[in-house]
């Protein structure tokens, strides 16, 4: 490590630096960056960067690493200079954060920094992250060229769009969508399975990671945070792959604020994902927000998912009313009962008739209640196809993915 006086006079040219308020704070950052770099980087302050990578000497920078905890907050807009000056001047920039707000993170990452990793530093997170911004720009991707992103006749996709909401707690959206997503993915047609990607919109307690058993990764965040520089390469990259077939965009790693990302950051995710595959399943909070619009007006069908009870029905007849009052589709939504009556509960069938009387709308499909299979395969992280093949709740979604799948094949072949 070498102060900025140091920096100037070194013999051979440094390829890094870090930018703090006191590096000291952060001491496992020097470790790493020794071990990375050895005596080849140096460290400055804030003030000494800004003035630094304007001068010659700093034309042999690779990468500069801003460290910065909660107290940088109040100086966000001298590291946004930072950052604009080191994009300028083609230099990658590595943000190392502790305790950093998701907004303040979101715009740094917006302004050009290529990396985040957070801090106390997680093992090899650094070295990995220097590999990525070593690594040449990946070829781009002709579309279909990557797993479950394929053309069909030669003709782009324009893949199914299919939310699903909970309209309350605990009533199975996230269950229902992953399931759905699955025998989507295992429908055939000639021989050839349909691409399928889920994608989890419930930023804050996305669970379709859990109930698939795959990891979270910084990518996800990296790839909200700036929607506009996303391309196929960097999308497909963010995805995760479940049994070869379900390509899945989990939650971040850490919660963020659903107001984050704009109606626009929605709709770019959401047409790339259509360019890609042929059926998207959304998973969706139970909250509505700014960018709920952006989803249902792309959307082909929306699943609403209910139970038979007081909560349900309030927060129907207010999701109902709010749809109206903004003139959004309310002809899209499918309204399905979770964990419906037996057959043979002949006053459970009568409190569903009223049920759909009251809310003026159609209980299109009744889920019959899965029983401990279903929450046994969600804690392993296994579709019921794979873990239940028999049971009742496994079949009922397999018949609505059939049914939408030939629909879907009917409407394609102009039927």
């Amino acid at each position: 490590m070498s102060s900025h006086a140091a920096i100037k006079n070194e013999a051979a040219p440094i390829q890094a630096c870090t930018i703090c308020r006191d590096v000291q704070n952060f001491d496992l950052l020097i470790e790493d960056m020794e071990s990375e770099l050895g005596e080849n980087w140096g460290d400055l302050s804030f003030a000494d960067a800004a003035l630094f990578l304007t001068q010659a000497e700093s034309e042999s920078l690779e990468f500069i690493a801003i460290a910065m905890d909660e107290d940088d907050e109040r100086n966000v807009a001298t590291i946004a200079q930072l950052i604009k000056a080191a994009v300028l001047a083609k230099i990658a920039v590595i943000v190392i954060a502790e305790d950093v707000s998701p907004m303040v993170l979101h715009q740094l990452l917006k302004l050009g920094a290529k990396e985040f990793v957070p801090y106390p530093l997680p093992e090899n997170a650094l070295s990995e992250a220097i590999e990525r911004i070593r690594a040449p720009a990946p070829a781009p991707l002709q579309l279909g060229s990557a797993p479950g992103a394929r053309k069909r006749g030669g003709q782009d996709h324009d893949g199914v769009v299919m939310p699903v909401i909970g309209l309350a707690g605990g009533v199975g959206a996230t269950t229902f969508a992953v399931n759905l997503a699955w025998e989507l993915a295992n429908q055939e047609e000639d021989g050839e399975q349909p691409s399928v990607c889920i994608l989890d919109f419930d930023f804050q307690y996305g669970t379709v990671s859990t109930y698939l058993d795959l990891a979270r990764r910084e990518a996800v965040f990296e790839l909200l945070s700036d929607t506009e520089a996303m391309n196929e390469v960097s999308f497909l990259q963010a995805l995760l792959i479940f049994n070869e077939r379900l390509h899945v965009l989990t939650a971040p790693a850490e919660m963020i604020p659903l107001e984050l990302l704009t109606s626009e950051d929605i709709s770019r995710l959401i047409d790339m994902a259509r360019l890609n595959f042929d059926y998207v399943i959304i998973d969706m909070p139970t909250t509505l927000v700014q960018w709920s619009e952006a989803v249902l007006n792309a959307a082909h069908v929306v699943f609403s998912m209910l139970e038979l009870d007081m909560r349900s029905a309030q927060n129907a007849l207010r999701l109902l009313r709010a749809l109206k009052a903004e003139d959004l589709p309310v002809e899209k939504m499918r309204h399905i009962l979770n964990r419906a009556p037996k057959f043979t509960d002949l006053t459970g069938k009568n409190r569903v008739k009223r049920l759909a009387e009251s809310l003026e709308i159609s209980i299109e499909v009744l889920l019959p209640d899965g029983g401990k299979q279903v929450l046994q395969g969600c804690d392993h992280g296994i579709p019921l196809a794979e873990v239940a093949k028999k049971n009742p709740l496994r079949r009922e979604i397999e018949k609505i993915a059939a049914s939408a799948h030939e629909l879907n094949r009917q409407v394609a072949h102009g039927n």
